[in-house]
């Protein structure tokens, strides 16, 4: 009797212990989530929103332990035009000369370590893939739980993307364009 009584205690004790360290996994709403970008030329700036297919948080506790955001890179959508402009402009974006969404219709973030900072906020490092090339990259995102926020500055020439960069190619004038660009993310769960 003792003896099953310590296998019933033991047993309790095993499942009380794995409750209090399972991960779970928080789906992203990606229908309620935006990703918005802004890119600069020497002449001005142009904007859009580029659409999330997928993404994930694992979550430990109140620790962010991981994670994977998939892009849809054929969704770029140019925001600051219309008409004939927007049209050539989202084209020039999706062509071999940007992003290459032919080839590439997707960019992924997987999201390697997460370090709490202060509050909210989370120091994190991932790993960025656009036209099959990955690189790290660190940013600081705020998680509360429903809902997490993020602004991630890229230098495109570390994935190809090299057109109008004046680090690269000389006499551009006013037509070069900054090799970074920013994303702002708000993703809702």
């Amino acid at each position: 009797m003792k003896k099953n009584i310590l296998k019933g205690a033991l047993a309790s004790a095993i499942v009380i212990a794995m409750m209090s360290f399972t991960a779970a996994i928080q789906k992203v709403n990606v229908k309620n989530s935006t990703i918005t970008w802004n890119g600069e030329k020497v002449t001005g700036s142009h904007e859009g929103t580029i659409d999330l297919k997928s993404g994930f948080l694992n979550v430990e506790g109140d620790k962010i332990t991981g994670g994977e955001f998939v892009m849809d890179m054929t969704s770029i959508n140019v925001t600051d035009l219309e008409g004939e402009y927007k049209g050539k402009l989202e084209g020039h974006l999706k062509s071999d000369d940007f992003f290459g969404v032919a080839n590439h219709p997707e960019a992924k973030l997987v999201i390697k370590t997460a370090s709490k900072k202060a509050g909210n906020t989370y120091g994190v490092v991932a790993d960025l893939t656009i036209k099959g090339i990955t690189n790290p990259v660190a940013f600081d995102m705020d998680y509360d739980g429903k809902a997490a926020h993020a602004d991630l500055t890229i230098d495109r020439t570390k994935y190809e993307i090299r057109y109008g960069s004046g680090s690269f190619f000389d006499n551009l004038g006013d037509k070069t364009i900054y090799d970074d660009f920013d994303i702002a993310v708000d993703l809702k769960f």
